[in-house]
């Protein structure tokens, strides 16, 4: 990659970052993101290839291009060492119930806007790791619409430790495409309570996706073990 590809990354970051190349939680449409950057489409695809493949953007076909959430702060990498995932559901079922019915309470009628196509990424992603960026994004917003910067904080740990684990890819493969459908459509669940209004049962239905999430990675760290054994 030549010097001026990394100038024109570092200006697509920043106005990512800044949300100037952003609408309504999405990244402008090619055309324009390619007239403000005065380049070809087939250049800046290439770019956005780039940014997509370090988690900077994510891309649905027919739904448009998103920007990622920003990554937690300090290195945790200690916490991610010591961190099982049974202490990672632990902590995350006491606090995303929560989140989801704070959200239902206070996130705006755009915000919901956002949030409902953030959902619908979800429910057909080309692949395991596609379900899984995803997830990331849909989970962030909720967090966000708590509009609450300190618990935001502590999600923001939470997101950093599932995001850097040394078990992140066996959790990822057992995500099967059945397994994936049913986490859409909780998601999808999920989205009709926060915007409905319905804090109660957002904060249940939440709990019901955790915990099917929680036994999907305990069956997949058996599994594991009885190989080990055979």
């Amino acid at each position: 990659m030549d010097r001026s590809d990394e100038d024109l990354l570092g200006r697509l970051r920043a106005g990512l970052s800044d949300e100037s190349l952003l609408s309504n939680g999405r990244v402008l449409p090619e055309r324009q993101l390619a007239e403000e950057l005065g380049l070809g489409r087939a250049r800046l695809r290439r770019l956005l290839d780039v940014l997509e493949a370090e988690g900077t953007i994510f891309r649905r076909q027919g739904q448009g291009t998103f920007a990622a959430p920003p990554p937690a702060g300090a290195s945790l990498d200690m916490l991610v060492r010591q961190v099982t995932p049974h202490n990672l559901m632990e902590v995350r079922l006491e606090i995303e119930p929560a989140l989801a019915a704070l959200a239902a309470q206070r996130a705006t009628a755009e915000e919901l806007v956002v949030l409902e196509r953030l959902m619908r990424a979800t429910l057909s992603p080309d692949d395991a790791r596609g379900y899984e960026t995803a997830d990331d994004i849909f989970h962030f917003k909720i967090a966000e619409l708590a509009h609450n910067p300190l618990i935001l904080a502590i999600h923001q740990t939470i997101r950093s430790v599932r995001r850097h684990a040394q078990w992140t890819e066996r959790r990822r493969e057992a995500l099967s495409p059945d397994r994936i459908l049913l986490l859409g459509q909780q998601h999808e669940a999920l989205f009709e309570h926060i915007a409905a209004r319905r804090p109660a049962e957002a904060a249940a239905e939440m709990e019901r996706h955790l915990v099917t999430v929680s036994s999907a990675m305990l069956r997949q760290r058996r599994h594991e073990a009885e190989l080990k054994v055979g």
